[in-house]
């Protein structure tokens, strides 16, 4: 999330959630947090590849850039 909130060169709207208030979230990202989603035009979301915790800043953007 620290990272999250340096990115500087896209639009992000970040939503928090916590996986263990719904059971079909925990069943679904018990092992995938954190899970970052794509909202779509449509309003569906879509999954992104989980990156790496050791992924800096500027990785984490040019991967957020890629999704356009």
């Amino acid at each position: 999330m620290e990272k999250l909130h340096q990115i500087q060169n896209i639009s992000l709207t970040i939503e928090e959630r916590d996986i263990t208030t719904r059971e079909d979230w925990f069943a679904a990202y018990e092992y995938e947090i954190p899970v970052l989603l794509q909202k779509l035009p449509t309003g569906e979301e879509k999954p992104i590849p989980r990156p790496s915790p050791r992924a800096s800043v500027k990785q984490l953007e040019q991967i957020l850039n890629n999704l356009k």
